[in-house]
């Protein structure tokens, strides 16, 4: 039985406190609504998915377009039942199962939905409703079960008897439908008296009165039902979808020394036995390879680490590539587009951007080396830097295979060193140097002997 998925995600969020539609905040490394779209295609595919739409909508569309997924929007906010309407259009000629998702319920589980989805397809419900019991359910509607254990009504907690309000079993809004009967009966929801909102809630006892049943899917973690209203429950998932991170690496065999203190995107990956020291932070979509170490607060975005890659305590690396078996840090920076060889080393405070290093390639200590490629097995001396933007335009520096660039050089862009080529420490180089040439670029040294005295005559 085929299924399409509707993702509601039009509201602002306004107890969010923020100029930023809600499903735009991040958690985990992802947008919230990135993570409801990637469990939704894991159930079906992405031309059966409509995502609802309205406050910054076409930053959202923006932010979810390459997934495939299809838009639909809703200009004026009159509740989900209204959203969900918008998407008959789309939908409403997919036949099998409609299942109603929200865009700010990011740690729902692959493995939830599709047990909602089978619960649906094997049953002769008319809908199947997600529900969690809490120990204090305030702020929730509370669900009316029959001895049946189906749904007979959903009641908001306003409209509660002292009864009802005793009630621990709450909606979580996730839904799963016979699309015919879904279609059948939405038209049905009437606007609520006190907001004039048509609320979703009201098709249980909609399809009961029809003759139809609503069943009820218990979810044992109420977490994973979490939807986001505050900031402060923005940093519960977060903090959930960081621990489960770490958790799915660790079983995976890497070695993550207090996972509490780090930070590790949804997206990145690890290979085994590599070591996670404390305090790192690995974002985006890092790829780390097998048998690495990363030191203690090290912050690596967007970057492939080949395996056997040493990063030590205090490392800067975005949008990068460093091949396997070299050494990067204490205190390195690599800016962005830079490219280490393989084996190669890079020391401590040395900063690279739009670099290429060749196998072999040493920068150990206290340098810049910016639009620079770097032969393989060369040695740059500390306090080198590659004088890269006249002001105007940012110029390339080449360096040849074997190369020695003494310390504290300067070298002035554009410019290429041959192979071999020495730099005497302390040059200033503005002209190409030849393969297998020793450079001076310095003034000439003088001593005045006897001028301190004559300048400033002892008391």
């Amino acid at each position: 039985m085929d299924i399409s998925i509707a993702i509601l995600a039009a509201g602002l969020g306004t107890r969010m406190l923020s100029k930023r539609a809600k499903v735009l905040h991040r958690a985990g490394g992802r947008a919230l609504a990135e993570h409801v779209v990637a469990v939704a295609r894991a159930l079906a595919p992405a031309e059966r998915i409509v995502v609802v739409t309205g406050h910054q909508a076409e930053e959202v569309e923006g932010l979810l377009a390459p997934t495939g997924v299809g838009f639909v929007r809703q200009t004026e906010q009159k509740g989900t039942g209204h959203a969900l309407e918008t998407c008959r259009e789309k939908l409403a000629g997919h036949s099998g199962l409609l299942m109603v998702l929200y865009g700010d319920t990011p740690l729902l589980s692959t493995e939830t939905l599709g047990t909602l989805r089978d619960r649906q397809k094997s049953s002769d419900a008319a809908a199947t409703l997600i529900t969690t019991t809490l120990d204090d359910p305030t702020g929730y509607g509370r669900v009316i079960l029959d001895s049946n254990h189906n749904v007979t009504a959903i009641v908001e907690e306003r409209a509660c008897t002292a009864q009802q309000r005793a009630i621990r079993v709450i909606n979580s809004g996730i839904y799963c439908f016979r699309a015919d009967l879904l279609w059948k009966h939405l038209g049905e929801v009437q606007p609520n008296p006190a907001s004039g909102e048509y609320y979703l809630t009201d098709l249980a006892e909609i399809l009961t009165r029809a003759g139809h049943s609503v069943a009820a899917m218990h979810c044992a973690d109420p977490d994973e039902l979490l939807g986001i209203n505050t900031r402060i429950e923005l940093a519960d998932a977060d903090r959930v979808l960081r621990e489960r991170k770490c958790r799915e690496l660790m079983l995976a065999g890497v070695t993550i020394e207090r996972p509490e203190s780090v930070t590790i995107d949804t997206d990145v990956q690890i290979g085994a036995d590599s070591v996670i020291e404390p305090c790192t932070r690995l974002l985006g979509a890092t790829r780390i390879g097998e048998d690495c170490r990363i030191g203690a607060g090290a912050i690596i975005q967007n970057s492939v680490l080949e395996s056997g890659v040493m990063v030590a305590p205090y490392t800067l690396i975005n949008e990068s590539r460093v091949a396997s078996g070299a050494h990067v840090g204490p205190f390195a920076r690599l800016r962005t587009q830079v490219d280490v060889g393989e084996g190669a080393r890079i020391g401590n405070f040395v900063e690279l951007k739009k670099a290429r290093l060749g196998a072999g390639a040493k920068s150990q200590h206290l340098a810049y080396l910016g639009d620079t490629v770097i032969g393989a097995k060369a040695n740059i001396g500390a306090g080198t830097i590659t004088c890269n933007y006249d002001g105007k335009l940012k110029h390339e520096t080449r360096i040849g295979e074997r190369a020695f660039i003494g310390s504290n050089s300067t070298l002035v862009a554009p410019l290429e060193i041959g192979d071999d080529a020495y730099i005497a420490a302390g040059s200033v180089i503005t002209e190409p140097v030849p393969p297998e040439t020793l450079a001076l670029g310095r003034g000439r040294q003088v001593n005045k002997l006897g001028w301190v005295s004559k300048r400033k005559p002892r008391k």
